[in-house]
């Protein structure tokens, strides 16, 4: 069934996922006997890659519709959040694995205090986010588009490597290593059919999710456009071959920042 999935289906013609998802599986370490946390599932789909890794998962959210369409891929471990603190004991987890959930935040510091006391001593926090700075300019584009940071569901454009290294200390972390994603190509590729989505087909959304709606996010409006996702599906080879001369640009730091962290204690 979860072959058959509509998520799973988005995703493989995507690309900053796939990147993601080639991060997690070179670099994220999880032991058998191990409880994880997924924070920031969405839709699901990463969530059902990291179940694959071993150990036992819980994907949490803060949206009833995300999690509603998750059931399909994932089936149970589904855990609806509230604002304000999480609803897990102390020493909790070993692993809280967070892609692209902080940026959509109010209070991102209250978030990491949280994972910290979740976390188990030495537990792992993997956090994926935006990464910002002076020469990001397609941050500067995106907003010349009119894509405004509520169609992502952002509260910010994200973080600089200092900044969220601070923020992590500030928490309790000691952040480990990190690793960039989705450079300009990429990240420009993305762009662009964010604003396709958001200007011809993602306008008449008549509900708000806490990570935006520049996708298809219920199975039924991906239904609604299937012959457009088909269109795309043809020309998804090249896009995703054009995404590639991002190798020669491996001296560009990625728009997308992917870091590992331990609790200091």
């Amino acid at each position: 069934m979860a072959s058959q999935s509509w998520q799973l289906q988005v995703f493989k013609r995507s690309l900053k996922k796939r990147e993601k998802r080639v991060l997690i599986e070179k670099e994220l370490v999880i032991s058998t006997d191990s409880v994880n946390l997924d924070l920031g599932c969405a839709q699901g789909t990463l969530s059902y890659f990291l179940r694959k890794k071993g150990g036992m998962w819980l994907s949490a959210d803060q949206d009833f519709l995300n999690l509603k369409s998750t059931q399909n891929l994932l089936g149970e471990n589904l855990i609806q959040l509230t604002e304000g603190s999480f609803p897990f004991k102390n020493n909790s987890f070993d692993s809280v694995v967070s892609l692209d959930y902080l940026e959509h935040l109010d209070e991102d510091d209250f978030c990491l205090q949280e994972i910290h006391r979740i976390l188990k001593k030495k537990g792992q926090l993997v956090l994926a986010t935006p990464q910002t700075g002076n020469l990001f300019w397609l941050h500067k584009l995106r907003s010349l588009l009119g894509l405004k940071l509520e169609f992502y569901g952002h509260k910010r454009e994200g973080y600089s490597l200092h900044e969220l290294r601070a923020k992590l200390e500030k928490a309790g972390f000691v952040l480990q290593k990190h690793r960039n994603f989705s450079r300009f190509i990429t990240e420009f590729l993305e762009l662009i059919l964010n604003f396709v989505y958001v200007k011809f087909f993602g306008g008449n959304a008549s509900y708000a999710l806490r990570d935006g709606h520049i996708r298809p996010t219920t199975s039924e409006e991906f239904s609604t456009k299937k012959t457009t996702f088909r269109l795309y599906s043809a020309l998804y080879p090249l896009v995703w071959l054009i995404s590639r001369l991002d190798k020669a640009l491996f001296f560009l730091k990625g728009y997308g920042l992917m870091i590992w962290a331990k609790r200091m204690d």
